[in-house]
């Protein structure tokens, strides 16, 4: 999808990424872009060697973005031996994306009990059954895990599982892209700069 009336200059910009991100994430949200936090989250294992997959962005601040996901899952898994990410979000009916790599660490305990218990109760009895990345051998047996501990815990207080939580995502890079006509595309990158007034670097890169 190409938009020729849509362009995007220095001067459109914010200074700060995440308040950059922040804008253009409402104007998705605005224009009933469906499923607007959804992601595309790349992780290395200590080989270096890749895995990629959709997750759903579930907060973010000056401190960078947040996931959430069960901690014993094949990504909290290479993020423990790779503390680096990069996800992507894209807005096909904006022709927009966002690309941002960073360093992760888990969000506090307390930030992901505030999460867990806004997530409907199914799916917090969801993340208890799921041991998430590993072989399941027949698809009763997580129907039979979800019966029993739907049954363990019949109210709505249903406890945050040890093994799950988020993830944040410190960006050193962010970039915006913005599709035009003749593939000659808008592209502007922020790098962490510690000389810089407002701690980061922008530039206008070659499509």
């Amino acid at each position: 999808m190409e938009h020729p009336d849509r362009s995007l200059t220095e001067d459109d910009l914010d200074p700060d990424p995440i308040e950059q991100f922040r804008r253009w994430f409402s104007e998705a949200q605005a224009a009933g872009v469906p499923m607007p936090d959804a992601m595309a989250l790349a992780t290395a294992d200590a080989d270096g060697r890749p895995s990629a997959r959709h997750v759903l962005l579930r907060g973010f601040d000056e401190r960078g973005f947040v996931f959430h996901t069960n901690y014993e899952s094949r990504k909290a898994r290479q993020l423990a031996e790779n503390p680096h990410a990069a996800i992507t979000i894209a807005w096909k009916e904006l022709d927009r994306q966002v690309c941002a790599r960073g360093t992760v660490e888990r969000t506090s305990r307390e930030e992901s009990e505030a999460y867990f218990r806004s997530r409907p109760r199914e799916a917090r009895i969801g993340a208890w059954a799921s041991r998430q990345s590993h072989v399941l051998p027949s698809r009763q047996e997580l129907d039979d895990r979800y019966a029993e501990l739907d049954a363990r815990y019949p109210g709505e207080d249903v406890p945050l599982p040890p093994f799950w939580g988020g993830f944040r995502i410190a960006p050193h890079a962010v970039e915006f892209w913005q599709g035009r006509m003749f593939r000659l595309h808008d592209r502007f990158l922020y790098e962490r700069a510690p000389t810089a007034p407002n701690g980061w670097r922008l530039e206008r890169l070659f499509p």
